[in-house]
């Protein structure tokens, strides 16, 4: 049985980073499968390997019924393409980098996903996202607010607390994802 795995937290909190620490780490060694997402914002933008669309890219896609999973954030829309149904059917688990916001429309349509948080302290969160310089500290202070607007239910969250280093925080990913990938086998 497969399971997708869906990574949320606060922007800066570190789930790109992470992600692609255990997509490095893994690298192929298990049938897990790390789903880009499409995004409306332009590339080279931040430190996650995403695949551009325009806004009319986007919704025409959408009215293709091409993505399994979609929202928008920030004034910018993301999505998860529908192939991940595809490797889930073929018994890949999927680790996806999902929204908090979207959480519960993502919980009716996948029930059995996990769900893991990744979590930072404000000052942590607001250090990042002043070092990344994507944001000015208007939109950086609104970001590190909207984390106490969202009233999604994250009690039944694998949490991994990201303030130390890279490696620990990443091989703790490594280790959940790995772990659930076997209890499976």
């Amino acid at each position: 049985m497969s399971t997708l795995f869906y990574v949320i937290g606060a922007s800066g909190a570190g789930k790109d980073t992470l992600m692609n620490y255990a997509r490095t780490a893994i690298n192929g060694s298990e049938p897990i499968i790390f789903a880009h997402r499409y995004i409306t914002r332009p590339p080279f933008t931040g430190n996650e390997n995403h695949v551009y669309l325009s806004k009319d890219e986007f919704q025409s896609r959408i009215n293709q019924n091409l993505f399994a999973l979609y929202w928008e954030s920030h004034e910018q829309y993301y999505g998860i393409g529908a192939e991940i149904n595809s490797w889930l059917a073929k018994g890949f688990n999927v680790v996806v980098n999902g929204s908090r916001q979207y959480l519960p429309v993502a919980r009716q349509l996948y029930p059995g996903m996990s769900v893991i948080l990744i979590e930072a302290s404000p000052e942590i969160i607001n250090e990042r996202l002043n070092g990344r310089g994507r944001e000015n500290p208007a939109e950086i202070e609104k970001r590190i607010a909207r984390t106490a607007e969202i009233s999604t239910d994250l009690d039944s969250c694998i949490r991994i607390q990201n303030e130390g280093t890279v490696e620990d925080a990443g091989n703790e990913l490594v280790n959940i994802i790995c772990l659930k990938q076997k209890l499976y086998i």
